[in-house]
Parts: C-alpha cells; sequence; structure tokens
C-alpha cells in the first residue's frame, strides 16, 4: 500500500463515520455534560457542531492511517523474531498508538469546537471557534483535553486494532491467503469498536468533562470532582450512545477503509495479500 491509499482510504473513512454517526455523538455528549442532558440541549440541535467533524474527520483519520501503516512498514523490516514482526499484535499496538497521537494534532481541536456546540455553549462551531480566538491563550484553549484524549485514545485502540488484525488474519487464513472483503472487514471493526468502547468509557467521560470546562483543570481534580458530585457511576455516563456509535462507527470506518484499499489495489493490479506493505 503507498502513501495515496492510505489518505484516501483514511479520509474516505473519517468523513463517512462522523457524518453518518454525528447525531449519536451529540446524545453521548450531552449526556457526559456537567450540566446534564436535558440542560446541554436534550434532543434538540442535533446537528449542532457539525462544521467542526467535516472540517476534521478528513485530515485526522489520513493522518492516523499513514502513520500506522508506514509504522507497521517500519516494524516488519526491522524485526529479529517473529514475535515483533508487522503481523505481530505488539506491531499493531505501537503502530496505532502512534498513529492516534499523530490524528490528535488535528482531532483535538475540532472536538473541543464540536463538543462546546454540542453542549449548547454555542450555536455553531463557528461561534464556538470565535469565541476561543477573542480569548487569551488560544492555543491552550484548541487543544484542552489533550492529555485527556490521549489517555481516552491510546488504550482504545491498543484493544480495538490489534483485535480488528487479529480477525482479519484468522478471516485471511480460512480463505488461503485472500484478503478480506470490506464487509468482512466492517464486522471486525464494529466487534473490536464495540469492546474498546466499554472499556474506555470513564477515561471519554473525563475527556469530555476537560474540554467543556471553561477553566483548565487536572485529571486528578477532575476526578475528585466527578466523585465528590456525582459518584462512580458518572463515569459510565453515555455508555450505550457510546458503545452503540463507535460499534456501527467501527463497521462503517473499517469497512469502508478495506473497501477503498481493496478497490485501489484491483485497480492497480497489486497484490494484497501483504497488507503491512507500504511503499516509502
Amino acid at each position: 500500500m503507498d502513501y495515496s491509499t492510505a489518505l484516501l482510504a483514511g479520509a474516505v473513512a473519517g468523513t463517512s463515520v462522523d457524518l453518518s454517526l454525528f447525531p449519536l455523538d451529540t446524545l453521548k455528549t450531552r449526556l457526559q455534560a456537567g450540566p446534564g442532558f436535558w440542560a446541554s440541549g436534550g434532543f434538540s440541535g442535533i446537528y449542532r457542531g457539525v462544521g467542526s467533524a467535516v472540517v476534521g474527520s478528513a485530515p485526522g483519520a489520513a493522518l492516523f492511517f499513514v502513520t500506522y501503516e508506514s509504522v507497521k512498514h517500519a516494524l516488519g523490516h526491522n524485526t529479529n523474531g517473529p514475535s515483533f514482526g508487522s503481523g505481530s499484535a505488539y506491531t499493531h499496538m505501537l503502530a496505532a498508538s502512534l498513529g492516534e497521537i499523530a490524528a490528535c494534532a488535528v482531532r483535538v481541536p475540532t472536538e473541543v469546537v464540536k463538543q462546546r456546540a454540542q453542549a449548547g455553549q454555542f450555536a455553531s462551531s463557528a461561534q464556538a471557534l470565535a469565541a476561543i480566538l477573542r480569548g487569551p491563550s488560544v492555543f491552550s484553549n484548541l487543544y484542552r483535553g489533550w492529555g485527556a484524549t490521549i489517555l481516552r485514545e491510546v488504550p482504545f485502540t491498543v484493544v480495538q486494532f490489534p483485535l480488528w488484525e487479529a480477525m482479519k488474519a484468522w478471516r485471511r487464513g480460512t480463505k488461503n491467503g485472500q484478503e478480506v472483503s470490506a464487509f468482512e472487514s466492517a464486522a471486525f471493526g464494529s466487534l473490536a469498536g464495540g469492546i474498546a468502547a466499554a472499556a474506555t468509557t470513564p477515561l471519554d467521560v473525563l475527556k469530555t468533562r476537560i474540554m467543556l470546562s471553561t477553566e483548565r483543570q487536572s485529571l486528578a481534580t477532575m476526578v475528585r470532582s466527578i466523585m465528590a458530585e456525582q459518584g462512580a457511576s458518572a463515569f459510565f455516563a453515555g455508555l450505550g450512545p457510546r458503545v452503540t456509535w463507535i460499534s456501527i462507527g467501527g463497521a462503517i470506518f473499517l469497512g469502508s477503509y478495506q473497501w477503498v484499499v481493496n478497490f485501489v489495489g484491483t485497480r492497480h493490479g497489486s497484490n494484497s495479500d501483504d497488507k503491512s506493505r507500504i511503499d516509502l
């Protein structure tokens, strides 16, 4: 796979999942917001903040997959044993983690703007962004929740991508090495995403609360505040919508990614059996 394929497939995957599931994301954000679901907008204006998602989805997902495939390639060509080759779980964990860190350079600012609009603090993404740009410490406000986002995304992707890759490898084994279809990749992505989403919901709650806060707070301070005011159950707010959203999203995201990869591979007559290969 070359860089252009990873860029195109990632951009299509990111845009497809974020736009199709935006209403569920809005409901999840409002369930996790400090003021509560109804005070944050309830079921009204569920597409508020969609402009930010439109702008950030494609570049964020494209950056993730370029990094992911590049790291897989690099490790696959620098291995002393089968446990650290391009197809190992350790490689997938590291590649996905670095991919998420790279993607967060785009994702965090768009998430901050999007969630402030979703939670009813502003009427649109444009207004939310304008307020941040007019205020002090623009950079720190745009990247508010960076640490919490990394803390959520890395564990999530460490669970999701090795599971997805393992299921794809198992399916290829049953098909004599033939690449999985987009539908099969979607099914595996849905299952892996749902498991990862359930396991990381408390981290998602922390990330949402920090991004919506009008003042900078540390993770420790936020944890103590939530425990004192709402109890441990608050860390699982939005569990249902999050698992539903990411299960469906995993199917769309990794299904559409595989579709583009398979389509480009067929058009170019490339050997798609080795998915870790990327031309540098």
